[in-house]
């Protein structure tokens, strides 16, 4: 099989690379490097079967030549993260809306089936839980950028639907819950990766909000194996499906925990959301998913603990210090 990775040099984009080239499949990625990085994908750079192709999905006609050179989709390019949809909303809304359109047209016109990655962001300000698959959105209002994605994601849910029921296509939506392991970046405000390095460098770690809010974090290779499982199943094409763990732990367990497992002394500190956000910025109490779906399809069940999860970005940014600052040699 040959897949077309939108995406592909992002955090999760790459990991499924990976999966899908020791799985013996050849992988196309489509990446304009606005957030992922190549080195990424340096694991595989050298294999046969890994082409990259420096480019955005907002390109109609590149979209469309890639596509029609695969047998399947899979849509991961967007954007993503808190701190860059809060600060940059209409590149982002134009990112998800426009991008995702155009990758599903390509799909059907050439009759490749497509796995299209939506977020837990859907659900909004529903705090009730865990949260199934046709759980309630609740979203504020349009004025919020958060908001904003959310309902950005949800247009593309609905155009994969509408595809799927009126015009055939073979598609499936995955909704990832807050998804963690090697190679993700802090900058666009992922909480683990930032409070992780936050810890390996003495620095406080800050925790926005008053830290009650829960969440529950998935390793990266749990979430590539279900997308892989549900990709190879034929009973998933047309469905939606969550995938995270359900281990449900508040941000400031979480930073007391990684100053814990980092030996680091560093202070806890909470930062209000209007100090750390823009103004109006709104945040959900508890986010857990309800995986029932997607484990009675495929068996699906995460193998990795938040201690595995910790202890990999923990040893990767202990790595990324020693090269950022190498010790002194004596003379």
């Amino acid at each position: 099989m040959s897949y077309l990775i939108t995406g592909g040099g992002g955090f999760i984009g790459s990991h499924l690379a990976d999966a899908l080239l020791a799985h013996g499949g050849t992988v196309t990625i489509l990446d304009n490097l606005s957030t992922g990085r190549k080195s990424n994908l340096a694991h595989s750079q050298r294999h046969p079967g890994l082409r990259f192709v420096h480019g955005s999905v907002l390109d109609a006609l590149l979209v469309d030549e890639l596509t029609s050179q695969c047998d399947t989709v899979v849509h991961l390019a967007a954007a993503v993260g808190v701190k860059l949809i809060v600060e940059r909303p209409l590149w982002s809304l134009t990112t998800n809306l426009r991008g995702s359109e155009v990758v599903i047209e390509a799909a059907h016109r050439y009759r490749r089936k497509i796995m299209v990655a939506s977020t837990s962001e859907i659900y909004g300000k529903n705090s009730s839980g865990p949260l199934h698959e046709e759980s309630d959105r609740i979203l504020g209002s349009p004025a919020v950028a958060r908001w904003a994605y959310s309902a950005a994601k949800g247009i593309d849910e609905v155009l994969a639907n509408a595809y799927h029921a009126e015009r055939g296509l073979a598609t499936i939506v995955v909704r990832l819950f807050n998804t963690v392991g090697p190679r993700q970046t802090g900058t666009y405000g992922m909480v683990i990766p930032r409070l992780v390095r936050q810890a390996v460098r003495g620095e406080p770690l800050t925790v926005f909000g008053d830290g009650h809010q829960t969440r529950c974090f998935t390793h990266v290779a749990d979430a590539v194996e279900a997308m892989l499982l549900l990709l190879g199943h034929e009973a998933a094409v047309g469905q939606t499906f969550n995938v995270g763990s359900p281990d449900e732990i508040s941000i400031a367990d979480l930073a007391r925990l990684i100053v814990a497992r980092c030996g680091s002394l560093s202070p806890v500190t909470l930062i209000p959301y209007e100090q750390a956000y823009p103004s109006g910025f709104e945040d959900m109490e508890r986010r857990v998913p309800d995986t029932t779906k997607l484990r009675s399809l495929v068996g699906w069940l995460p193998r990795h603990s938040l201690d595995d999860i910790l202890r990999e970005m923990i040893a990767e940014a202990d790595t990324e210090m020693t090269v950022e600052d190498p010790p002194a040699v004596a003379p």
